[in-house]
C-alpha cells in the first residue's frame, strides 16, 4: 500500500523510537490527538512515556528539550505551525545553535515545523522559515520534497549531533504517495538530480519541486529540456552540485516558496555569481513569494506563491535572453 508523505514522518519517527531509548517526542497535543496533522497518531500508545503533550509555551517546549539533550537524551520537538516557532526563537538561535561551539556538549535535538501554505491558511500558519534559520551557524536545516527523503532525512536528523531543523511541507502532506519506503538515500547535505536537462537549470526544494516538474513538462512539450536541482537541505546547501548544472545549462532560476528579501534562493544565486560567473550565458533569476504577508483568500493565496505556470514563465523570459 503507497505511503503518504506524513505516513513517512510518523514511520520514521515509530522507528527512531523503537530502536533508540533515548529517542522522545514533545509538543502540544502530540499524544492522545496524536498531533495537530496526525504525525504522532497511535504512537503514545506504542510507547507509553514517551510522546508528551506539553504547554501551550513554545519558549518552554524548546527549553525542556535542550536540557533534555544536553542530559544524553534525543528529542523531537512538534511544533504545530512553523510560524509559532518564533516563539521560541531564543531558544534555538541563541541556546540550541551555539552550545556545542561554548561547551563542546552537543545538542543533538529536532525541530519538526510543518511548513508553507496550503488553501486558506493564511499569515500565521502558512511561513516558510528555513531562511531565517539558515542564517544561524550551528544549525542544520533540512527540507524534503519527497515521501522518501521525508523518512530517510528524518531519521538521518534524528541520529546526528547537531540540532536540526526539519521544514516539512502541510501541502505534501497528502499530495504525495510512493509504494515503498527506501532502502538507501543521499546523506544529509546532498542534493539531488530530480530532472535532467540542457536548456537552463532550476534549483529549488520543498514543495516547490514539484511545482518545477510540471513547469518543465510543459516547457518540454515546447522543445526546451529543463534540469531541476533538489536542495533538500538549505543548511549545508550542496554547491558542488548547483554549479556542475550551472555547467550544464548556461542558464540558472532558483525557486522558493519563502519571502524574497534575503533567503534561500539570495544565497544560491550569490554563489554562482562568486564562483560560476564564468558558466552563465544569462542572468540567474530568482523566484519567490511575494513580499506581503500572505492571504487567506485560496485565489489570492495562489497568486501569491510561486506556481507551475509562473516558473514556467520565467523560465521563457531566461531562456529569450
Amino acid at each position: 500500500m503507497a505511503l503518504t508523505y506524513l505516513e513517512a514522518i510518523r514511520e520514521a519517527q515509530h522507528r527512531a523510537l523503537s530502536t533508540d531509548p533515548s529517542v522522545f517526542i514533545y509538543g502540544q497535543d502530540v499524544a492522545v490527538f496524536g498531533g495537530a496533522f496526525k504525525a504522532t497518531k497511535n504512537l503514545s500508545r506504542e510507547y507509553p512515556g514517551r510522546v508528551l503533550d506539553a504547554p501551550i509555551s513554545e519558549d518552554a517546549i524548546l527549553g525542556v528539550a535542550i536540557g533534555a539533550a544536553l542530559e544524553g537524551m534525543r528529542p523531537i520537538v512538534e511544533m504545530q505551525f512553523a510560524d509559532f516557532s518564533s516563539l521560541a526563537f531564543n531558544q534555538i538561535v541563541n541556546q540550541a545553535a551555539t552550545h556545542f561551539w561554548r561547551t563542546g556538549v552537543p545538542c543533538p535535538l529536532v525541530v519538526r515545523l510543518p511548513s508553507g501554505g496550503t488553501p486558506g491558511s493564511g499569515p500565521f500558519h502558512s511561513q516558510m522559515m528555513e531562511s531565517i534559520y539558515a542564517h544561524y551557524p550551528g544549525l542544520v536545516v533540512l527540507t524534503p520534497a519527497t515521501v522518501g527523503d521525508a523518512y530517510s532525512m528524518l531519521l538521518e536528523a534524528i541520529a546526528l549531533d547537531d540540532p536540526v531543523i526539519f521544514c516539512e511541507h502541510k501541502f505534501l502532506y497528502y499530495h504525495l504517495k510512493e509504494e515503498a519506503l527506501p532502502q538507501e538515500s543521499l546523506p544529509v547535505g546532498k542534493a539531488r538530480i530530480a530532472r535532467m536537462g540542457r536548456h537552463a537549470s532550476v534549483v529549488t526544494y520543498s514543495a516547490m519541486v514539484h511545482e518545477a516538474l510540471r513547469a518543465a513538462a510543459d516547457l518540454a512539450l515546447e522543445g526546451y529540456e529543463i534540469e531541476i536541482i533538489d536542495l533538500r537541505s538549505v543548511k549545508p546547501i550542496d554547491s558542488d552540485t548547483v554549479l556542475a548544472s550551472v555547467a550544464r545549462t548556461g542558464r540558472l532560476l532558483c525557486v522558493g516558496e519563502s519571502f524574497p528579501w534575503g533567503g534561500v534562493c539570495a544565497e544560491v544565486v550569490a554563489r554562482v555569481v562568486a564562483d560560476g560567473f564564468n558558466l552563465l550565458d544569462a542572468p540567474p533569476q530568482r523566484l519567490n513569494a511575494r513580499d506581503t504577508p500572505i492571504p487567506y483568500h485560496p485565489n489570492l493565496w495562489a497568486a501569491h506563491r510561486p506556481t507551475a505556470s509562473a516558473i514556467a514563465e520565467s523560465l521563457r523570459r531566461l531562456l529569450r535572453f
